[in-house]
């Protein structure tokens, strides 16, 4: 995989520094003091700190085993322009989804896009071309159908928060309401493309009342708007203008390329432990490590995190979502045309869908198509080399288009999410059982070892304003026992945590305190 360097943190004016703060040296390595260790220079990291900041705490450090800002917000430069240089395409985030409503509710990530100028391009899910084995072949009619189910399923959904149910997968909601593809390849790729390609995790092995839930909050309380990010500066852009903001050009509070082994943490303050050695002790600590991370342990936590904190971590699911990105000497494809969707005769998400850079207003002239996998195929084809997949793409794209000669590229390129230690996948999903009060314990402190990132937000889980949500608060709530001199009680501005479960639905006990963001029953 190729990483953003040198050029993009010097383009953002923030280059990795030397600490001014309290340094102590011990048996040959330095340990810094802080106040607030912040683990992750991501969407939550960036967003936790700027709320510190803005809550007149000065005193942190942003920690980062990469190179740059950005987390999953991360892009590289492929391919050749006319002019010879290379074009820049998006590894992760690469869509703001929900814009803003007419009665005044804004994505925050939006509103952060337009304040930064980000380029972006409204995805026109109507601009979509079928296709099998055989060629160009028409099953809109399917898509529309599953549209339908997913009506009543949303309906349905309602009905369960109202009635106080038990939670279901949302394979059973879609069945329950009608839609039942298991014996026709076309509807299953229709299913793909409505909740594939969206969730990337089947529909068996996710939560029906919350994935629904998520579907609406971003969607219904925002607007069914989605714009597709064309900025050739990349997307990071955005949240490397939001730290320039607050940090300095080479600011000391910003590790880059510093890994972290292992967190001690405890009553009395967090202990952050670096891969050259180097170690960094903190009045509090917030952690925006993916589930990814966290489930594979790739940071040893000190004492171990207790059983109640781990079913969660264990128990919520990070999905990987992979983009193939590929350039020719023309475009040889509908030019006009987004998104072309592909059902392949025998395995369900078998490179099932392709877009085009080419289309009018996004990246003209450039020649790149992209491929999307998702879930078993995703893992497969990040296990396989370029070639090898190149190989399987060829044959898929000359069999949707067997009347043109269809020639090979020149240049391939995808990341392998699924194996990069900083993530360990590609974004979060709510498994079927988990519960509003399990999911708080996702979320909740341990001593002053506080956590934060995408799927920490009950509401936004899986998408970058849930990284923001969640950033935010835990920066505004450590602010607030910051600043308060010993004012608060014990425990006081600290999170609720449930050592007893109770159940599974909106009726059960569970507080709005914990965090809501937003009422969608407004």
């Amino acid at each position: 995989m190729i990483f953003p360097s040198i050029p993009l943190l010097a383009a953002s004016g923030l280059v990795l520094g030397v600490s001014q703060a309290a340094v102590i040296r011990k048996e040959g390595r330095t340990c810094r003091k802080t106040q607030v260790a912040v683990l992750g220079a991501g969407v939550a990291g960036i967003t936790a700190a700027q709320s510190l900041h803005n809550a007149s705490i000065t005193d942190f450090l942003i920690v980062d085993r990469n190179d740059y800002i950005g987390g999953r917000m991360r892009n590289t430069k492929f391919g050749k322009a006319p002019n010879g240089k290379p074009y820049t395409v998006e590894l992760g985030a690469n869509w703001v989804e929900g814009l803003e409503s007419e009665s005044g509710n804004v994505n925050p990530i939006w509103r952060l896009a337009k304040k930064h100028k980000i380029k972006s391009k409204y995805s026109d899910g109507d601009s979509l071309l079928t296709y099998d084995e055989t060629g160009y072949y028409n099953f809109t009619d399917l898509v529309d159908e599953f549209d339908a189910a997913w009506e009543i399923a949303m309906k349905d959904a309602d009905s369960i928060k109202d009635d106080n149910l038990q939670d279901t997968s949302v394979r059973a909601g879609l069945s329950l309401a009608g839609w039942k593809p298991k014996k026709d390849m076309h509807a299953q790729a229709a299913e793909w493309w409505g909740w594939d390609f969206e969730m990337a995790i089947l529909p068996e092995q996710s939560g029906f009342l919350y994935d629904m839930y998520v579907n609406k909050a971003v969607f219904e309380h925002f607007s069914d708007s989605t714009e597709l990010v064309i900025d050739q500066r990349g997307f990071n852009a955005l949240i490397i203008g939001e730290a320039n903001e607050f940090l300095k050009k080479n600011d000391p509070r910003l590790l880059l390329n510093s890994p972290v082994t292992a967190i001690k943490y405890g009553s009395s303050g967090v202990t952050v432990h670096l891969e050259d050695g180097d170690c960094i002790e903190a009045e509090y600590a917030i952690c925006t490590f993916s589930v990814g991370v966290l489930q594979n342990e790739v940071v040893k936590f000190e004492p171990t995190l207790p059983r109640w904190k781990r079913e969660a971590i264990e128990q919520f699911q990070m999905g990987t979502y992979t983009k193939i990105f590929m350039q020719f000497n023309e475009t040889w494809w509908p030019r006009d045309t987004q998104y072309m969707l592909y059902a392949d005769p025998t395995e369900r998400g078998y490179y099932p869908m392709f877009q085009s850079l080419s289309a009018t207003g996004f990246v003209p002239e450039s020649n790149i198509l992209f491929g999307t996998v998702t879930g078993t195929q995703a893992y497969q084809v990040e296990k396989q080399t370029n070639e090898e997949t190149q190989t399987e793409i060829m044959e898929v794209l000359r069999s949707m288009f067997p009347n043109i000669t269809v020639p090979e590229p020149t240049s391939i390129l995808y990341p392998r999410w699924s194996q990069d230690k900083s993530t360990f996948g590609s974004f979060s999903n709510w498994p079927p059982g988990m519960t509003l009060e399990k999911h708080q314990n996702l979320r909740a402190n341990v001593h002053r070892l506080w956590f934060a990132g995408e799927a920490n937000s009950a509401e936004f889980f899986g998408y970058l304003q849930g990284a923001w949500f969640e950033g935010k608060e835990m920066g505004d709530r450590i602010g607030k026992i910051l600043n308060s001199d010993g004012a608060l009680a014990d425990g006081e501005g600290e999170l609720t945590r449930y050592d007893v479960l109770h159940g599974d639905t909106f009726k059960d006990e569970y507080d709005d305190a914990n965090g809501w963001t937003i009422d969608l029953d407004d």
